[in-house]
């Protein structure tokens, strides 16, 4: 995708994801996604927050996380959560859909990679149906990397990643074979509800 199809995608992507969260019931808002410890409500807390929080505002937090993007996300994303009504999460949400936030050195396809995982935390979490377009999936896989699976802690040592609904494969060994989408998910350190993964080493990646 150029960068103009990139930023028509994520627009798309969060208006699609605002429509899906404006549609929950209220105890979904309270239930757990893919990201360890953090109920939906967190989930779009963090993925709001730069629409939300000056670069300077940011900073602040940041450094009193001791510099640990890691340690701010989720300190921000449990204050935002208990402060903001799931209204004014999907406000935040459908709002910015053409809101230029970037990650730091990820650029337009960073944008897609942060929305379009995230919607999965989310969407896969909850158990619902939702397929992103095959044409944002291409685009957020073609980003993937050994230095992505690096960052994101996940282990696939061993096993060859091949997407059931795309032509696309990472990595060497026995395969793991899934929806793209899936697939994604697995290369970012989540593991995933019983049946969506095919392959010998399928529940290694899966929830007990």
């Amino acid at each position: 995708m150029g960068e103009d199809e990139l930023r028509a995608a994520v627009a798309a992507e969060r208006r699609e994801q605002a429509a899906l969260l404006a549609a929950l019931r209220p105890g979904q808002w309270d239930a757990p996604t893919l990201c360890d410890g953090w109920r939906v409500r967190e989930v779009v807390a963090h993925t709001t927050m730069p629409f939300r929080a000056s670069v300077g505002r940011t900073v602040v937090e940041l450094v009193r996380a001791g510099g640990s993007v890691n340690r701010m996300a989720d300190r921000c994303a449990r204050r935002d959560a208990a402060r903001l009504s799931p209204a004014d999460l999907v406000a935040a949400l459908a709002d910015n859909a053409d809101h230029p936030w970037t990650p730091p050195g990820g650029g337009m396809a960073g944008a897609l990679s942060h929305d379009v995982i995230h919607g999965l935390d989310v969407t896969v979490g909850l158990g619902l149906d939702r397929r992103v377009p095959l044409d944002r999936m291409a685009a957020v896989l073609a980003g993937m990397s050994p230095r992505s699976i690096r960052f994101f802690g996940a282990d696939l040592t061993g096993v060859r990643l091949e997407a059931t609904d795309l032509d696309w494969r990472l990595g060497s060994g026995t395969p793991l074979r899934g929806l793209a989408q899936d697939l994604l998910l697995v290369v970012c350190g989540r593991r995933l509800p019983a049946g969506r993964l095919a392959g010998a080493d399928a529940q290694r990646f899966t929830r007990p």
